[in-house]
């Protein structure tokens, strides 16, 4: 089997994808993240996951190279991350009682063949309707201020929705995987078969 390269720097995205228990390695793709003008988010999500895979294939020729990107959309407006506690108010503040949509790019690269597929997956969580002091309390509690949408679905952050919506609640933390096996599949790689 090729090598497995997860392109990315995020602990979370390697949780989930260790949850299919094949060997791999992280190695973060340093590419510009900035979104190009007239970019919708869709497009920016699909065209970063590919850039990180080709970023890494420059210097993995013979390897099937995972690409993620995510963003959180609310009424249109992309959602970075807050990076203070101000900021992370604000956009708690503003998704209260509303819908955000979360897109996440994939992309898996073979480097070997050039082959590339490439998806974009949406996931909406509802927020409940919250107080400023409930916002508060959740963000002096986890402290989610590089987490895009100012909150952190694998942990507390779960008090904050009314309900979730989705194929694949991987797709909320960062990393599709049933889509991602899809893709696997399409590579010769059945995650339900030993050594191949």
């Amino acid at each position: 089997m090729q090598q497995l390269i997860l392109g990315s720097s995020s602990p979370f995205r390697a949780e989930i994808l260790a949850k299919l228990g094949l060997p791999f390695i992280k190695v973060s793709p340093d590419i510009d993240e900035s979104s190009l003008a007239g970019e919708q988010p869709h497009q920016l999500v699909q065209r970063l996951s590919e850039q990180k895979a080709y970023k890494i294939a420059e210097s993995h020729p013979n390897a099937l190279i995972i690409g993620s990107d995510q963003v959180a959309v609310l009424a249109g407006e992309v959602l970075g991350k807050p990076g203070n506690h101000n900021n992370a108010m604000k956009q708690l503040t503003a998704a209260s009682g509303k819908t955000v949509n979360f897109l996440t790019g994939l992309a898996l690269l073979n480097s070997q063949t050039g082959h590339i597929q490439s998806v974009v997956e949406s996931f909406e969580v509802e927020f409940k309707t919250l107080s400023a002091s409930q916002i508060d309390f959740y963000l002096r509690q986890e402290q989610p201020y590089q987490c895009a949408g100012s909150f952190k679905s694998e942990g507390f952050g779960i008090s904050l929705f009314s309900k979730l919506r989705g194929n694949d609640p991987n797709s909320l933390i960062g990393l599709p995987l049933i889509r991602l096996i899809s893709l696997l599949e399409a590579e010769g790689i059945d995650v339900l078969q030993p050594n191949q």
